[in-house]
């Protein structure tokens, strides 16, 4: 998908994507780097190839030490950071629901979705503090909202991610500092081709059949899964100037799933 926004839309900014080399991350490393936007991609392992004026960093974003590290250095690389973009996440399943998933399971979901995301911020705002400005955004999940068909420890996970963003939305916005969430639904990831599989080798269907079940069971009101270009897309609005009065808020990127009412 080509950029729906100005080629200069973020030119002369400086971005860390967390998460940045699958899916919805990756997504929006490219469109960041095409409106002009100088980017730090962060993830376990590095890509085969990297848009110019994409530098890669190895960081496990779920460890203690990871997110610290990873600041650490886009700021030696890039002299400062105006937009922190967290994308970073995961799911453990344990059959037999909320009481098959022990303390390991909650601590795994809280890590990788939450406090990744904390730590992150926590190592990158006195900086934005100190410029007077920024833009921070949390990939979170109508999860937090519709917890019945997904796994709960996720979903709580979710949940508090969504809070905090409001809480530090309200505690930033005196320094020029926005921080709003951006709410996937079904994307077509790798992740997502991963889990037809699963679901397709447990049933005996096809890819497509499975994905077209899918569909059905979570009757999506426009009939499709998106794409990781459509959530970048409202990342890269949530960043720019076009978004300039708009902080604490929730955006929705899921076919209408998630009703919002």
């Amino acid at each position: 998908m080509e950029s729906v926004f100005a080629p200069n839309a973020l030119e002369g900014r400086r971005a860390v994507v967390a998460g940045g080399t699958r899916g919805i991350g990756a997504a929006t490393v490219r469109m960041f780097a095409a409106t002009g936007a100088r980017v730090v991609a962060a993830a376990r392992s590095k890509p085969a190839e990297l848009p110019d004026g994409v530098d890669f960093v190895a960081a496990d974003l779920a460890s203690e030490r990871g997110p610290a590290e990873l600041a650490a250095t886009s700021l030696a690389i890039l002299g400062g950071v105006d937009i922190v973009v967290s994308t970073s996440g995961g799911q453990t399943r344990r059959t037999g629901g909320a009481l098959g998933l022990g303390d390991d399971g909650y601590f795994a979901d809280f890590e990788s979705n939450l406090l990744a995301a904390v730590r992150l911020d926590r190592a990158l705002v006195p900086g934005m503090i100190e410029q007077g400005s920024g833009a921070i955004v949390h990939v979170g999940s109508g999860a937090a909202r519709n917890v019945r068909r997904h796994p709960l420890g996720y979903a709580a996970a979710k949940a508090a991610l969504t809070a905090y963003s409001k809480g530090l939305a309200a505690e930033l916005g005196p320094h020029g500092i926005r921080v709003n969430i951006v709410q996937p639904g079904m994307i077509h990831t790798e992740r997502m081709d991963e889990r037809l599989a699963e679901l397709a080798a447990e049933s005996g269907q096809d890819s497509g059949a499975a994905l077209r079940t899918l569909l059905d069971h979570y009757d999506v009101p426009l009939g499709r899964v998106g794409t990781p270009d459509e959530v970048a897309a409202a990342i890269v609005f949530l960043v720019s100037a076009a978004s300039g009065y708009v902080t604490g808020t929730q955006l929705a990127v899921d076919g209408g799933l998630v009703p919002t009412t």
